[in-house]
C-alpha cells in the first residue's frame, strides 16, 4: 500500500522545502522503506528548461530525458533512488495536456474546467508510474497564498480526502523569525499561514518551523495550540553547519517517528543513520583544503550551479578535504588579468552554459590552465571552449568558433542537426523550438583504453547525462589530436567526441555530459573524486 506525503511551504520561499522533503525519504529509507520523491511547479512553462538560470537556477535532468527543478538533484542525492521525467510536473505540462485532450474531444463536448478537469490531471500525475513504493513524497513549489499554487492545493485536499488518513499526511513547512528589536521569536507568520491552508481545506498534520535558534517550549505549545496540531508533531527545523547534517537533525527533533505513528507503522526500531554521520564527520573534520575557481558566467546566482557544487563537495568528502570554492565571473578575464585571478588556486573548474558572453573568458581559463599545468575540468560549454583553446593556440586554426556564436569558417563546435537515442534517429535543426529539443538524458560513451578517464572510471564503457544543442566537430579530430589532444570519449558509433584530455597535463580533462548530476555524497562521482585529488596534489607543489 503506497502512502503519500504532501509537503507544502509558508510565509516566505526558500526555506527549503526541497531538503526537507529529501531529508524525510532518506530518513524513511533507513527505516526500510521503499520511497519516491516527486515535485509539483505551479509556473506555466512546460518545464524549466527554456528558463534563465537566474530566474530558476540549476535546470537537474533526469536519465529519461527530463527538464526538471533542481529540487529532484536534492532527492536523487539524498535518497539514490533515480528520478524519472513522471516525478515533474508544472502548470504548463498540466494544462499543455488538459488542452490536447479537449482538442481531441475527449470531454465529451463537456465545460472544460479547473475543477475537476485540471485538479484531476494532476491527481493523475501524483498517482502514476508507481510500482512498489511505500511512500511517495510531493513537494508542492511556491508558497500558501500564491495565486498560481491555488489548484495544486486543491488537487492534494481532494486526493487526501479520497485516500484518507491511513494513507495520506499533509506537511506544513514555515518560517518562525527572531526579531532582534523586540528579542524574541515570533510564532504569528506561521499561525497566519496555517489558517491560510486551513481556509483552503487542508489541516496540517505535521509543523516544520524553520528557525534560526532552538524552539522554547512555550512557543511550541502555542504554535500547536493556535494551528490546532499535536505539540510532538511541531518539529524546529533548525539551521545547521552542513546539510548532511538535516536527516539527523530531524531525525533528532522526532520527524520520523511522527510520520511513523501518522500511519500507524512501528516505531520502536531506530534508522540507521551511520552513513550520514560517516559523511558529516568528513565535512566537518577535513585533513586539508584546497581551492576551486569555478569560471562561470551565472555565479551570482549559486543556484545555477547547484549540482555541481555539491558533486565538488562530494570530491572532498572521498579525499577527506574541504573543497573552498572561488567563483570567478569568466567575462572578467576580458577586461583584467587571468594570472592575477588563478594563480592561487588549486584547480579550475569551467562549467556548462549558453551564449557568447563570457566565452573568451572561459578560453583564457583553459588557456591558463595548460599552459600552467594547473588541473582542469571543463564541463559541457567548458570542453567546447577548451577544444576551441587548442585549435586557436595550438593547432593554428586561428578563426576556430561555434556556430553558436554564429557563422564562423571553423566551426570547431557546431550545433547537433541528428542524433540516435536508443533506436530511434533524432534530428534537429536551428529553427526548431527551443523547449525540449536538446540532446537530454543518458547516453553511453565508449572509453578509449589506456586513457585517464578509462582509468578513473575503470571501466570500458559509461553512461552519463546531456543537455546541450551543440557538439565538437569530429571533422577537426585529426588536427587536435596532432596538438596533443586526445578523443577518450565517444559515441559507440564514433560519431560524437564526449570527452578529451591533455595525456601529458597532470589532469586536464573536458567532457560533454554533466557528471554532477550522478554524484552523491555517499558515492561521489569518479571524476569529480580524481579531479579534487589531482588538486590535492596541486596544493602540495605551490
Amino acid at each position: 500500500m503506497t502512502r503519500f506525503i504532501f509537503i507544502t511551504g509558508g510565509v516566505v520561499s526558500s526555506l527549503g522545502k526541497g531538503l526537507c522533503s529529501a531529508s524525510l525519504g532518506a530518513l524513511l529509507q533507513a527505516r526500510g522503506y521503499r520511497v519516491r520523491l516527486r515535485k509539483l511547479d505551479p509556473y506555466l512553462n512546460v518545464d524549466p528548461g527554456t528558463m534563465s538560470p537566474y530566474q530558476h537556477g540549476e535546470v537537474y535532468v533526469t536519465d529519461d530525458g527530463a527538464e526538471t527543478d533542481l529540487d529532484l538533484g536534492h532527492y536523487e542525492r539524498f535518497t539514490g533512488v533515480s528520478s524519472r521525467g513522471s516525478d515533474s510536473v508544472t502548470t504548463g505540462r498540466i494544462y499543455s495536456n488538459v488542452i490536447a485532450k479537449e482538442r481531441r474531444g475527449d470531454y465529451l463536448g463537456g465545460t472544460v474546467q479547473v475543477i475537476p478537469h485540471v485538479t484531476d490531471a494532476i491527481k493523475e500525475f501524483i498517482q502514476a508510474d508507481i510500482t512498489d513504493e511505500d511512500f511517495v513524497l510531493c513537494e508542492i513549489g511556491g508558497t500558501v497564498g500564491d495565486i498560481e499554487s491555488l489548484p495544486f492545493l486543491e488537487a492534494i485536499r481532494q486526493l487526501g480526502n479520497e485516500l484518507g488518513a491511513e494513507r495520506s499526511l499533509f506537511m506544513h513547512l514555515t518560517l518562525v523569525p527572531f526579531i532582534s528589536a523586540a528579542g524574541e521569536l515570533k510564532t504569528k507568520p506561521t499561525q497566519h499561514s496555517v489558517k491560510e491552508l486551513l481556509g483552503l481545506g487542508i489541516q496540517p498534520d505535521i509543523l516544520m518551523c524553520r528557525i534560526d535558534r532552538p524552539l522554547p517550549s512555550s512557543d511550541r505549545r502555542k504554535i500547536a495550540l493556535f494551528c490546532n496540531v499535536r505539540e510532538e508533531a511541531v518539529i524546529p527545523a533548525m539551521d545547521v553547519d552542513t546539510i548532511y547534517r538535516v536527516p539527523i537533525a530531524y531525525h533528532d527533533e522526532g520527524l520520523d517517528t511522527q510520520v511513523c505513528k501518522h500511519f500507524k507503522l512501528p516505531t520502536e526500531q531506530e534508522p540507521v543513520l551511520q552513513r550520514w554521520s560517516d559523511i558529516v564527520e568528513n565535512v566537518c573534520r577535513p585533513e586539508g583544503e584546497v581551492t576551486i575557481a569555478v569560471v562561470g558566467k551565472y555565479v551570482q546566482l549559486k543556484d545555477a550551479y547547484k549540482s555541481l557544487s555539491e558533486a565538488l563537495e562530494h570530491g572532498g568528502i572521498a579525499n577527506r578535504v574541504k573543497v573552498k570554492l572561488d567563483w570567478i565571473d569568466s567575462e572578467i578575464f576580458e577586461r583584467e588579468d587571468v594570472v592575477s585571478h588563478l594563480e592561487h588556486v588549486d584547480g579550475i573548474l569551467v562549467p556548462g552554459g549558453f551564449g557568447e558572453r563570457g566565452a573568451q573568458g572561459k578560453i583564457l581559463a583553459a588557456k591558463f590552465a595548460r599552459e600552467r599545468k594547473v588541473p582542469y575540468f571543463g564541463i559541457c560549454f567548458g570542453m567546447q571552449m577548451a577544444v576551441i583553446e587548442a585549435a586557436r593556440n595550438i593547432a593554428g586554426i586561428e578563426k576556430a568558433s561555434s556556430t553558436e556564436f554564429g557563422p564562423t569558417p571553423d566551426a570547431v563546435v557546431g550545433l547537433m542537426t541528428e542524433w540516435v537515442k536508443g533506436n530511434e534517429v533524432q534530428k534537429r535543426t536551428s529553427e526548431t523550438d527551443k523547449g525540449g529539443t536538446m540532446r537530454l538524458g543518458a547516453y553511453p560513451c565508449a572509453l578509449k583504453p589506456g586513457s585517464r578517464v578509462a582509468e578513473i572510471y575503470a571501466s570500458p564503457s559509461i553512461t552519463e547525462r546531456h543537455r546541450h544543442r551543440y557538439e565538437v566537430n569530429i571533422n577537426y579530430r585529426s588536427q587536435l589530436e596532432k596538438t596533443g589532444l586526445v578523443f577518450s570519449g565517444m559515441s559507440p558509433d564514433g560519431v560524437l567526441p564526449e570527452i578529451v584530455e591533455y595525456p601529458d597535463h597532470p589532469w586536464f580533462v573536458g567532457v560533454q555530459f554533466h557528471p554532477e548530476l550522478k554524484s552523491k555524497p555517499f558515492e561521489p562521482h569518479p571524476l569529480f573524486t580524481s579531479f579534487i585529488q589531482a588538486a590535492v596534489t596541486q596544493s602540495r607543489l605551490v
